[in-house]
């Protein structure tokens, strides 16, 4: 037995305070992620020796002439041998500079009073005059109630800075720590580019008890956690604490305030694939009938979106969320590395088995996913980072619950935005691309298209079923609607067929995607000496001529 001894809130086990703080504060039984004091989550965070605090004697005012206030802030001061809630200040993380806060719930529960509110403020108005993303590890039992309106006021200010921090082209990720919740949860914490929570975190707006107490509503299992969140949309992912330098560290890197292109020229010279064009050339006369290419579009041993990813990228990082309904599994997105260049990815998926295939509704998108799709893309413009999408979709889900939640408005506005972002955007269908569905992640500089790939205006079964009220006129009907990567091209509608040397299949996935690699690099850099006004010219009368 430990003298003062520590146990974890979910298995029990018993720990001594200098043992637990070896162990980063995790449970070595469970993987439970335990508090951290604000010195000690600095000092695993930061590089040894880097951290420059800023503002280290704002002292708090008592506004209220609350008297009982005065003794609760001096017993949090010397329990906690803090000021105030939140440290900030300015430090590197394997070796790249950033600006920091770090919120300590031992400090009256990391409440947010005006002190906690004035130094949100002043690190980001710091890091926006020295050009520094910002990371923040909140938690907070919400506004300080000693201090009334006062504590309220923070919300806004905060909020205000954060914006203009954000207007300038800066980075900011915000980290939620156990517990994350109130006035804070409802200002900075929800307010990063990237929003990551640490595993089981409390997180929530109002606490359970007030529900409870207000409408007597009963909470449903996992109310509040982190995975919750993620579950419901609302935070980009979870993070183990032993990969938080790592993940700052990548998303530094991939989310710098970026003037000009990317510019792979500016890389050691590069090496194209002497691939045969006259073979090229000679594979879009596939023998295949279009609806066999349809079958096998639909078919288990197509590669999947995320397996073109896992070969074309050096690194791919996932984002989830639509931060307003839900995580949808049929559209996937984050952010890549290319030949370390940073790249957005989008990317519809249907799923590996019947388990992910009915979790992720069989690649067809619901609104959030569209929403969710167009939040990152609008990101991309943010940290002008060129965008690759692939699609690879029967066509938008067809529900009651994707009606009620704006189907047709959410497609509308990825149409609208997607018209004008000022980023490369290259679309690649490499499967099936269904009607509108499709259409919703397909506005690009260009659209290129696998072999065999399809690309309609919507599937040949509801092209037979409209037009001839006989669906099983399915093979017919995809013969005449001009569906294949050849016709398309004959149209204009797509630029370039992307060939599968043999076929599409898990055999051939490598080669077809060192070819895919090197035209999108041979795209970018193409890309790279347009001007945003002539992108955004010519993107325009891509579509304008039809």
């Amino acid at each position: 037995m430990y003298e003062n001894a520590i146990y974890c809130k979910r298995c029990g086990k018993e720990f001594d305070h200098a043992s637990l703080k070896k162990k980063k504060y995790i449970c070595d039984s469970c993987g439970f992620h335990f508090r951290i004091p604000a010195m000690d989550r600095i000092a695993m965070t930061v590089d040894r020796g880097s951290f420059e605090e800023w503002e280290p004697d704002l002292e708090t005012e008592n506004y209220l002439n609350d008297v009982a206030y005065v003794e609760t802030l001096q017993n949090a001061k010397k329990k906690t041998g803090l000021k105030e809630a939140i440290i900030i200040g300015k430090a590197r993380v394997l070796g790249l500079e950033t600006a920091i806060g770090v919120c300590d719930s031992n400090f009256i529960m990391a409440s947010m009073g005006h002190v906690v509110g004035e130094k949100v403020t002043v690190l980001f108005e710091r890091a926006e005059k020295e050009k520094l993303p910002v990371f923040i590890f909140c938690c907070s039992g919400g506004a300080r109630m000693q201090e009334g309106m006062i504590s309220l006021m923070q919300m806004e200010k905060t909020s205000a800075a954060i914006k203009k921090h954000s207007d300038a082209g800066l980075f900011y990720c915000s980290i939620m720590t156990d517990p994350t919740t109130g006035g804070v949860t409802a200002s900075f914490a929800s307010l990063g580019d990237v929003i990551m929570a640490e595993p089981s975190a409390t997180v929530g707006f109002a606490g359970k008890r007030v529900i409870k107490q207000t409408i007597q509503e009963e909470l449903p299992k996992g109310f509040q956690t982190s995975e919750f969140l993620q579950e419901h949309g609302m935070i980009d992912g979870i993070v183990q604490r032993k990969r938080i330098r790592q993940m700052i560290q990548f998303l530094v890197v991939t989310n710098k305030n970026r003037t000009e292109n990317i510019n792979f020229t500016t890389e050691k010279k590069i090496r194209f694939l002497p691939f045969a064009a006259e073979y090229i050339q000679s594979s879009i006369t596939s023998s295949k009938s279009v609806w066999e290419k349809v079958k096998e579009n639909r078919g288990p041993n197509r590669p999947a979106s995320v397996e073109y990813i896992k070969n074309i990228f050096d690194v791919f990082v996932e984002l989830k969320g639509d931060r307003l309904y839900g995580e949808d599994g049929a559209i996937i997105g984050g952010i890549a590395m290319l030949n370390g260049q940073p790249i957005t990815v989008v990317a519809d998926y249907r799923g590996k088995n019947i388990q992910e295939n009915l979790a992720r509704n069989f690649g067809m998108p619901m609104p959030e996913g569209y929403r969710k799709a167009l939040r990152l893309m609008k990101q991309a413009e943010k940290f002008n980072r060129p965008i690759v999408s692939f699609v690879n979709t029967q066509g938008a889900y067809p529900g009651v619950g994707a009606e009620e939640r704006g189907q047709g408005w959410a497609i509308s506005q990825n149409l609208y935005e997607l018209s004008s972002l000022k980023v490369p955007i290259l679309v690649i269908i490499i499967g099936e691309g269904g009607s509108g569905g499709a259409l919703a992640t397909a506005v690009g500089d260009e659209v290129w298209m696998l072999e065999n790939a399809t690309y309609s205006i919507l599937s040949p079964e509801g092209y037979a079923s409209i037009l001839w009220k006989d669906s099983s006129r399915a093979s017919e009907a995809a013969e005449k609607m001009k569906m294949t990567s050849k016709e398309l091209r004959d149209l204009g509608i797509i630029d370039k067929i992307i060939p599968e040397f043999g076929g599409a299949s898990k055999e051939n996935i490598s080669e077809i995607s060192k070819y895919m690699k090197q035209e999108i690099i041979k795209f970018l850099i193409k890309m790279n000496k347009q001007s945003k006004d002539i992108m955004l010219e010519n993107r325009y009368r891509r579509f304008r001529k039809f």
